[in-house]
């Protein structure tokens, strides 16, 4: 058996995501144009040095540990929603996070650099993350060598253009209104782009059902028939008298 020298990997910081739940986070970066967050470096990464020059890019990759399904355990095969959740595939040829080192692989749009007296911030665009993910490392993404652009992508399809309706009820646009007020957060877009993504269970897409998710600290509450979702409600916003 081959003997590996012993490394402790370490956090170098942790997300701070508008997707506090795994349900409704997008399959891949870059779908959801108005998701954000920030990324808040650790002691001892925190320090300006180890950022200078960062803002020059305009995205990252980010390296990071899938917290959110490590109790889960691993599973040498596992079912891709790209195929409909029923055919089954090696895990290696996924992208699972029920993996034998539960590792995501991630790129981001950087929108900013933030030093304020309670750290240091990466401000973040179009990401895929789950809010408190552990990262292990930041590195510059370089288009030339990065992006491959005759690369063969198995059977994972680019995105679909559907045409997805989405619908708000009146007390859902107020709702969004005042919470866009008070934060600045562009909730109904975020709701709406995250909605064309349809991050519906493959199996339940033929069901008629209402839903929850969970977007920053609202609960945001919709209807799915076919296609067309409707925005019934926005829990967690309290209205001005």
């Amino acid at each position: 058996m081959i003997e590996f020298p012993a490394h402790p990997i370490t956090p170098i910081g942790i997300i701070h995501s508008c997707y506090p739940e795994k349900f409704g986070i997008p399959r891949q970066p870059g779908l959801v144009k108005s998701s954000t967050g920030r990324l808040e470096l650790l002691p001892p990464c925190d320090r300006e040095e180890m950022v200078r020059g960062l803002d020059a890019f305009s995205h990252l990759w980010i390296l990071f540990l899938f917290h959110g399904a490590v109790a889960e355990g691993w599973r040498p095969m596992v079912r891709p929603p790209w195929l409909g959740g029923q055919k089954r595939v090696g895990v290696f040829a996924s992208r699972s996070p029920h993996r034998p080192n539960p590792i995501g692989l991630s790129v981001v749009r950087l929108t900013g650099i933030s030093q304020e007296k309670k750290g240091l911030f990466l401000e973040l665009a179009e990401l895929d993350l789950l809010d408190q993910t552990p990262v292990f490392d930041i590195k510059p993404y370089v288009s030339y060598s990065d992006a491959v652009t005759d690369a063969e992508c198995g059977f994972i399809p680019p995105p679909r253009m559907v045409q997805r309706e989405v619908l708000f009820t009146k007390e859902a646009e107020e709702a969004c209104a005042i919470y866009e007020q008070r934060t600045g957060r562009q909730l109904r877009a975020l709701i709406t782009e995250t909605l064309e993504q349809d991050p519906r269970p493959a199996s339940q897409r033929q069901q008629v059902r209402e839903y929850g998710m969970a977007l920053w600290k609202v609960n945001v509450r919709w209807q799915a028939e076919g296609e067309r979702f409707l925005v019934v409600g926005i829990e967690g916003v309290e209205k001005t008298e």
